[in-house]
């Protein structure tokens, strides 16, 4: 086993099974949990990983060894988790590692009302109690049961556009063989969409593609399907169906700002004067927009326990991340890749043009996109690129974000991984390429 500081990330546990993550930790882990929450019910949900079976279960017996019953969810993505959370008003816990590689598995918690559970919230606690490894039985073990809300969740995911304005639409929806080829068909059940699920089939073995929708690579089979069906959409889930990115019926991507400005502006038709949270990578389209569609722009940090508790903290409505995870107050402030992707079906019916044409007044500057570089030290690399613009604005809020007025970027370490994600914007297509590559040189050199 590799050392807990391996695995217990920003926001939740993720590491390799069994070498990082195994059913005895697991177990304790559900201990720790237990007693964090002081509660008496905890709820559990698992993807399709075959890792997952063994490792919720263990969860769930070292709940119960502490007096808690546990309500097991079964397969479920990680919003139908957190809407469980909040519709039950219990602690839950998600056994997924999302976009990663199969040979990985992990655990996202939150509290009761789907509140986060990170490193500044929880998890440094049930991390120390972990260590300790000092869990005496309870005087009565809690129960195990089953409990089915697929059908209550497609409902409540379905409640957040105006049925009566949709109009009918080829939409063809990637799920990556993970959990959007279960949750996708029943929330679309009934509207007025012509859907085509790619890989529906569930695999944590991931056979077609990796379930990772930022990495263009794994956008072409749903591009080449948009154009060969000529669909008005493409969806992109990863893993666990929490995100979602978009192409247009030309099959060009929509970068997560982007849907983030659209699905900012939609809400703020409807609510005015709102509040929207968008992260620190986002284009700075995204609170230009808001701000002059009279909503008000709070930056925060990446991640889904900032941007929930900042929610908490300011009351917005809606927040945004250039990841693709979408946060809505109305879903206990969690976030929902298909809760977006509904509100930009609603956007796309009500304006009657293709969405090549809906995109163009959100689209201002030219983004790189996410581009990782493996680093052996990820401090020393991010001063090292901070010394080479010390003329610049700087921002350690999250990594490292340096402003040079006409262009701007932001580099900042992999919670998960040994690697440094640029995101990087500039004015025009030739500054943003040459830009990169000029930061990436830096990055990457010996």
């Amino acid at each position: 086993m590799g050392t807990l500081d391996d695995i217990f990330k920003a926001y939740d546990v993720r590491g390799t099974v069994p070498d990082q993550l195994d059913a005895e930790l697991a177990r304790k882990v559900g201990a720790a949990f237990a007693r964090f929450v002081d509660a008496d019910r905890i709820l559990v949900a698992r993807d399709m990983r075959e890792s997952g079976v063994e490792l919720s279960r263990a969860f769930a017996e070292g709940a119960t060894s502490q007096g808690v019953d546990v309500v097991d969810l079964g397969l479920a993505s990680t919003d139908l988790l957190y809407f469980a959370a909040g519709k039950l008003d219990s602690a839950g816990a998600m056994f997924t590692a999302s976009h990663n590689p199969a040979k990985y598995n992990g655990i996202k918690m939150c509290l009761p009302g789907a509140a986060p559970v990170g490193l500044e919230s929880g998890l440094a606690e049930i991390k120390e109690q972990v260590e300790k490894d000092d869990f005496s039985p309870a005087d009565k073990e809690g129960e195990i049961s089953d409990q089915d809300l697929l059908a209550d969740y497609a409902d409540h995911v379905r409640s957040f556009v105006d049925r009566d304005a949709l109009r009918p639409l080829k939409v063809v929806a990637d799920a990556a063989n993970g959990m959007g080829g279960l949750v996708a068909p029943l929330v679309f059940e009934g509207l007025p969409f012509d859907v085509e699920i790619l890989y529906e089939e569930l695999d944590g073995s991931f056979p077609n593609h990796p379930p990772d929708p930022i990495d263009p690579e794994n956008l072409k089979d749903l591009k080449d399907r948009v154009l060969e069906v000529g669909a008005d959409v493409g969806l992109a889930f990863d893993g666990d169906a929490d995100r979602v990115f978009l192409v247009d019926e030309k099959a060009e991507p929509l970068s997560g700002s982007l849907t983030t400005v659209m699905v900012a502006k939609s809400i703020l038709d409807k609510k005015p004067d709102s509040k929207i949270i968008y992260n620190l990578i986002c284009s700075k389209a995204v609170p230009e927009i808001i701000e002059e569609n009279g909503g008000e722009a709070i930056r925060s940090r990446v991640g889904h326990s900032f941007i929930k508790g900042l929610m908490a903290e300011t009351g917005a409505v809606f927040g945004g991340e250039h990841s693709g995870h979408y946060y809505f107050k109305d879903n206990y402030r969690a976030d929902s890749g298909l809760v977006a992707a509904l509100v930009v079906l609603e956007l796309l019916s009500k304006e009657e043009k293709p969405l090549s044409e809906l995109r163009k007044p959100f689209e201002r500057y030219a983004q790189s996109g996410e581009i990782n570089s493996e680093v052996s030290d990820q401090d020393a690399v991010m001063d090292k690129v901070a010394e080479a613009y010390e003329d610049a604005e700087h921002d350690r809020t999250d990594g490292l974000t340096v402003d040079l007025g006409d262009w701007w970027f932001n580099l900042r370490p992999s919670n998960t991984e040994p690697k440094l994600r640029l995101n990087l914007e500039a004015a025009t297509r030739e500054e943003c390429d040459q830009h990169t590559e000029e930061v990436l040189a830096l990055v990457r050199e010996d």
